[in-house]
C-alpha cells in the first residue's frame, strides 16, 4: 500500500464527506472510489475525441452514405 499527501483543505473536505455521506465510506474508500470516477470520465473524454476525430476525416463519406440509405428509405 502506498501514501499520498493531501492538504488541509482537501483533508477537510474528506472528513466532511465521509461524515454526511449516506452510504457511510471510509476516507480510503471515498478516495478509490472518486479516482475510478475520475478514470472512467478521462477514459470516456479520450474515446470522444479520438471518435470525433474520425468523424471529422470521414464526414463527406458519412454524409453521402446517409444520403442514399435516406433515400432508400424514402422509396421502400
Amino acid at each position: 500500500m502506498k501514501k499520498i499527501a493531501i492538504d488541509e483543505a482537501t483533508s477537510k473536505l474528506l472528513d466532511e464527506l465521509t461524515a454526511t455521506s449516506a452510504q457511510r465510506r471510509s476516507r480510503k474508500a471515498l478516495v478509490r472510489a472518486a479516482l475510478r470516477q475520475y478514470a472512467e470520465r478521462e477514459r470516456r473524454r479520450a474515446t470522444e475525441v479520438k471518435d470525433g476525430a474520425i468523424f471529422r476525416k470521414h464526414r463527406k463519406r458519412l454524409a453521402r452514405q446517409a444520403r442514399v440509405l435516406i433515400s432508400e428509405q424514402v422509396r421502400s
